[in-house]
């Protein structure tokens, strides 16, 4: 008789849906660490995971904060590369210009650009935003 291995393929995609909260950045860094870390059946280096967790936490702190509504996280892994979508119900692009040195806020957008290979804003079909950002391994 032939036994069958059955072999679980993890996923390389997931999404969250996050509610206006003030928890909601904390949970996604929490997803977003565990996903990487345990879910997404590739090789995700540690300085991936620490910048993913960063862009997202800035991501959805911005959707919260400004796009004023829920908000949906995506993450996406492929051989070398994560990339981090969070769309909003806010048509208004980020600010992407680099604060003054007195400024105490405005930092986020610029260290989301740094850490990313690609980024990139879309509108939506129903008038809100996606923002993105491919992470290349480090």
């Amino acid at each position: 008789m032939r036994t069958q291995r059955r072999t679980r393929r993890r996923a390389t995609r997931a999404t969250y849906l996050l509610p206006q909260a003030e928890t909601s950045a904390l949970w996604a860094r929490h997803l977003t660490t565990v996903f990487l870390t345990r879910g997404c059946g590739e090789e995700v280096t540690c300085d991936q995971v620490e910048d993913a967790t960063l862009v997202v936490s800035e991501l959805v702190t911005n959707a919260m904060r400004h796009g004023r509504s829920s908000c949906r996280l995506r993450l996406h892994v492929d051989p070398g590369t994560v990339t981090v979508e969070v769309e909003d119900a806010s048509p208004v692009h980020p600010r992407l210009c680099s604060p003054l040195e007195t400024d105490e806020s405005g930092r986020g957008m610029v260290m989301v650009r740094e850490l990313s290979r690609h980024f990139a804003v879309r509108g939506g079909p129903g008038g809100g935003k996606t923002v993105q950002a491919v992470l290349a391994a480090s």
